[in-house]
């Protein structure tokens, strides 16, 4: 694989001018298993001209047109899936088998988001309606593109969450901009070049990749950028709001997802989904479950169980399919020790793990975190879980809203009306009532609140967020 990869400019592979290069290593191999390309600002403004020179004609395509290249993109994508899928774990560090799903789930993704815009309708409205209305007057609604859409994907899904960007923007008549993280940029170009095999029209979308200092605040605000969907951390996420001006975002950010457990819970099944939702792929998603508020009652039992599923997992190898693999670099993974030495310093009790190899983090639980410990607070992105003990459901309500974040929770009970009440009083775009933090299913909306992002995805509030309302008012004589 170790090879130089080049940018997708208006139907075209290229090298850039700049004559650099960007190393991309594996997490786990600890080499470099490729370069992509570090391109220039002009590069940059010809990629988004093209992209803007495009846009008309691609939205004049019918709804069916565009979908037929999306329709073979999934062809190629499910063709390649074995190959793309060991790139995915090789530049990333996901097992294979979670990395063949991945490309799986993005192929069910962009066919569920061809048809759901197939039967997206417009709308008539009677003017008689309206006091002092007419029946003569007439208004059709319909959804028409915003223009050229920045499409900005992290690292931990480099397929998914791309196309989870790039397909509602395309079917709905937009061209793209898609700039993936460098961690994760050839896995992007792996999907784009089974994009390009497609026929796909020249400048329809375009694949950037550069350093961050050169390009980054340069693409956000690029003066032809119609519309921005960011996945990310919040810092970045933050950056990004504040360059933007007058411009759709949609951004989905960090979070801090708590797991309330209350003392009628069944314990078993909270903490199967506990150490799941928390653990999977090291804890490097948005939406792990990144603390336990536990009532104090059943807090050394949950403890206990939570304890003994964490000990049978299996640490090691994305190549052995392993659950806690390393993790994305060891500047991610210093981060998290500091959290772990953070809360051994200040008296929380740890029940396992607190043991790395480079950056390779061994599963680690925590009970008796106070809130003066920075992993109360701070997301980790990595395989740690505190416990933080509570006597009432109010006080789990209070410690959940507390937090700078606003992803998702879970609540584990037995009481599904108390469970729906707290629910409603937790400050989060989703709650799982018996069921761990996850993003799926693709067509649900994903919000965040808080510092963890703006605008609603999920299939159609994707299409809806990248389109606009367009109103032709018809007045009959």
């Amino acid at each position: 694989m170790n090879k130089t990869y080049k940018y997708y400019q208006n139907g075209e592979w290229r090298k850039s001018a700049s004559g650099e290069t960007i190393s991309v290593s594996s997490p786990y191999l600890k080499k470099e298993i490729g370069k992509v390309q570090a391109m220039t600002r002009d590069e940059l403004d010809e990629s988004i001209a093209g992209a803007k020179q495009a846009q008309k004609q691609w939205a004049s395509l019918t709804v069916r047109e565009r979908g037929t290249y999306l329709y073979k993109w999934i062809d190629e994508l499910l063709d390649a899936k074995e190959s793309i899928a060991k790139c995915i774990m090789q530049e990333v560090g996901k097992g294979y088998n979670d990395a063949l799903k991945e490309v799986e789930r993005t192929a069910d993704f962009i066919r569920y988001t061809i048809e759901e815009a197939y039967h997206m309708h417009g709308e008539s409205m009677m003017g008689e309606n309206f006091v002092g209305g007419s029946r003569s007057k007439v208004a059709i609604v319909h959804r028409v593109p915003l223009g050229v859409v920045l499409a900005i994907a992290p690292f931990n899904y480099p397929v998914n969450l791309s196309a989870s960007k790039i397909a509602p923007a395309l079917i709905s008549g937009n061209t793209v901009i898609f700039k993936p993280a460098t961690q994760g940029a050839i896995s992007g170009v792996k999907m784009i070049e089974a994009l390009h095999k497609t026929g796909l029209p020249k400048g329809v979308l375009n694949l950037v990749t550069g350093r961050g200092s050169v390009i980054g605040d340069y693409l956000v605000e690029h003066k032809d950028i119609n519309m921005i969907s960011f996945t990310g951390g919040s810092s970045n996420g933050f950056r990004i709001a504040q360059k933007t001006k007058m411009i759709p975002i949609v951004m989905e950010l960090g979070g801090k997802d708590p797991a309330i457990v209350r003392a009628d819970a069944d314990l078993a099944f909270a903490a199967d989904h506990i150490v799941a939702g928390a653990f999977s792929y090291s804890g490097q998603r948005c939406t792990a479950i990144k603390r336990v508020l536990a009532h104090e009652s059943i807090a050394d039992e949950l403890a206990m169980l939570v304890q003994k599923k964490i000990e049978g997992l299996t640490v090691g190898s994305p190549e052995d399919n392993c659950t806690i693999v390393p993790l994305i670099d060891d500047s991610s993974a210093d981060f998290v020790q500091g959290l772990i030495d953070d809360a051994v310093e200040k008296g929380a009790k740890l029940l396992v793990g607190n043991k790395r190899e480079s950056n390779l983090i061994y599963p680690t639980l925590f009970d008796h975190v106070t809130t003066e410990m920075r992993i109360a607070w701070e997301e980790p992105f990595g395989p740690v879980l505190p416990i933080i003990r509570v006597q009432s459901d109010e006080e789990a309500i209070q410690l959940a809203n507390e937090s700078e974040f606003g992803l998702q929770a879970s609540i584990f009970t037995k009481d599904v009306t108390v469970a729906f009440k707290m629910a409603n009083e937790i400050e989060t775009g989703s709650v799982q009532i018996n069921g761990r933090t996850e993003r799926g299913p693709d067509h649900f909306p994903f919000v965040g609140v808080k510092s963890s992002g703006t605008g609603t995805q999920g299939i159609r509030k994707s299409i809806e967020s990248m389109t606009r309302d367009k109103v032709t008012v018809l007045n009959l004589q």
